[in-house]
């Protein structure tokens, strides 16, 4: 594969997954009482704390990971969040049987999502990234 579809499919791949996550951080600022009330409801602890905190990651982490800014740490950091989030948000296994299905598929978006973000840890933004144009200086 040349570098150019290389490259474009890094910045694409980017865009998608922050597509992901910029939105939720966003809506978690809109929405903080009701993202704390549904935290609570699923039993995470210190809602409020994990709520904001998952805000930041969200919004903070999308973005690095979107223009491709210190990618690499913010991949990891976002497949971490995500793998944990998936254990309260999705625990399908502790669910009646007609509600356990869509759950276990969105546990399961999660740990595809999770597989992708270390992708990008382990190989990087790709040249078309503000990682890249730091190297190049």
């Amino acid at each position: 594969m040349n570098n150019s579809l290389q490259d474009t499919l890094a910045l694409v791949g980017r865009i998608l997954l922050a597509w992901l996550f910029v939105p939720a951080g966003f809506g978690k600022i809109a929405g903080f009482s009701g993202a704390v009330g549904y935290a609570t409801s699923v039993g995470l602890p210190l809602p409020e704390v994990g709520v904001a905190v998952g805000l930041l990651i969200e919004l903070v982490g999308g973005l690095m990971l979107l223009v491709g800014f210190m990618t690499r740490p913010a991949a990891v950091l976002l497949a971490f969040f995500t793998l944990v989030a998936s254990f309260f948000f999705h625990a399908y296994w502790s669910l009646p049987a007609d509600q356990a299905m869509m759950q276990q598929l969105m546990f399961n978006k999660n740990i595809a999502i999770s597989g992708g973000l270390l992708a990008f840890a382990a190989f990087g933004a790709g040249r078309w990234s503000l990682d890249a144009k730091r190297q190049r200086v």
